[in-house]
């Protein structure tokens, strides 16, 4: 099932749809918004649309960020390197997306003295993506990806159980999506979806740490797996900080995990070949 899925969502068909479909969104968006703002649309439809042009930004950006989500979710079972840097991907993205918030603050006509806090904010979130951006280049040509185990047959159930994880989270991810989707419906939205999602990436995280354990007890893989988990607490505690503070801990978990990296392929020696004797 898996693997039916994951060759369905990398096909470039599929691609091409997503592309096409955030397209819409994008269009629709500020066509129902200028009709609102027009009041050419009934109460009731008027009364859940913003009306401020901007927005539509925002959630053309929402959407593209949830499809990153989906990229996320299928990149667990390649490899934990992978997987880590899938996240600061998202969460740089996340970074960006709230420099598009900052926007909606913006007044039309744009008025100056009511837009320079937000326009701080903007510039900070819109820093701090760059920053792991930039972060993100030296940490993928870091790794030097092992398998788990020489022995084919446990590294194969290793990527087996990773398929099995990986599955389980797509069924969260679209259960969350579902929920958030009725709320903002009935005009109850929380905009917590991304936190939500990256709490449970927490625990997925040491639960793979704690399944790698019936694989392999190698110190240094324990320790980086865990040292990934904790890259994750701190995104997850940047979600939620305050402006500044969220560029801070997101740049700091990007530079703990480089360390990380650092450390393993200096501690980590490849498998040895196996002798004739073996």
């Amino acid at each position: 099932m898996y693997d039916s899925l994951e060759q369905f969502w990398e096909h470039k068909r599929t691609e091409r749809f997503a592309a096409n479909f955030l397209i819409m969104v994008f269009l629709t968006s500020l066509a129902l918004i200028e009709l609102a703002r027009q009041g050419l649309l009934p109460k009731g439809i008027a009364g859940l649309l913003p009306t401020n042009h901007y927005y539509a930004i925002n959630v053309a950006f929402s959407m593209l960020l949830g499809l990153e989500v989906f990229g996320l979710v299928f990149s667990l079972a390649k490899s934990v390197s992978v997987s880590v840097g899938k996240q600061f991907e998202i969460l740089s993205l996340i970074l960006l997306r709230h420099s598009f918030k900052e926007i909606v603050d913006f007044s039309e006509p744009l008025i100056w003295e009511q837009s320079l806090k937000p326009l701080m904010h903007m510039l900070s979130n819109a820093g701090g993506g760059l920053a792991i951006f930039l972060l993100l280049g030296l940490y993928y040509k870091l790794q030097q990806h092992r398998a788990i185990s020489p022995n084919t047959g446990v590294a194969a159930d290793f990527i087996a159980s990773k398929k099995i994880v990986a599955l389980l989270l797509l069924i969260l991810f679209i259960i969350i999506g579902i929920v958030d989707g009725s709320r903002y419906l009935n005009g109850t939205a929380t905009d917590n979806f991304f936190s939500l999602f990256y709490t449970i990436l927490v625990y997925s995280d040491v639960l793979l740490v704690l399944i790698s354990l019936r694989y392999s007890s190698n110190y240094p893989i324990v320790f980086r797996n865990s040292g990934f988990a904790i890259a994750t607490v701190v995104i997850r505690l940047a979600l939620t900080a305050p402006p500044y503070f969220n560029v801070l801990l997101g740049a700091g978990a990007m530079l703990f995990a480089i360390g990380i990296t650092v450390a393993y392929n200096r501690f980590e020696k490849p498998y040895p070949p196996p002798s004739a004797h073996a």
